[in-house]
């Protein structure tokens, strides 16, 4: 039997022990179908033009999208396989919030989308993914455990 709770605090320290979050800095919150995160946009994430990088809008439909998608997958790491993303408006500053959430769940395939939202509310951009099970299993040696009260 799945202790989804405990499942879905495990995914979101993965998430927050993965190397390139130390650069992005954000924060993740995992629930059954569901996930959320934000990232506060700096400077630093900018284009010339002055507003957030689409790399940024990426990577947050990406993990959004992942996350409720692996929500669903007690034992393997899931896949991207692939991003459909679509910019509807800049970000400069403030905080990004992507929504994501599970369409479609098959044997197979796992369909998540994300939607972004500024710190107002109003959307930023939307995108949709497919994920795959891979035969990475779920385990402490990848970030994969529930912090106890002292590790949060």
């Amino acid at each position: 039997m799945v202790d989804w709770e405990k499942h879905f605090r495990s995914l979101e320290q993965m998430y927050s022990q993965a190397p390139i979050n130390r650069f992005f800095q954000p924060r993740i919150s995992v629930s059954k179908g569901f996930a959320e995160l934000t990232i506060e946009i700096r400077d630093d994430f900018h284009h010339a033009a002055g507003a957030a990088h689409g790399a940024v809008y990426f990577k947050a439909v990406d993990d959004a999208a992942f996350f409720a998608a692996n929500s669903l997958e007690p034992d393997y790491f899931v896949l991207t396989s692939s991003i459909t993303l679509f910019f509807l408006r800049p970000i400069r500053s403030g905080t990004m919030i992507a929504k994501g959430k599970v369409v479609q769940n098959s044997q197979n395939l796992i369909v998540a989308e994300s939607n972004l939202f500024d710190t107002r509310g109003k959307e930023i951009g939307r995108g949709i993914g497919s994920f795959a099970k891979s035969k990475i299993r779920l385990t402490p040696e990848i970030g994969y455990f529930a912090p106890t009260d002292e590790q949060k």
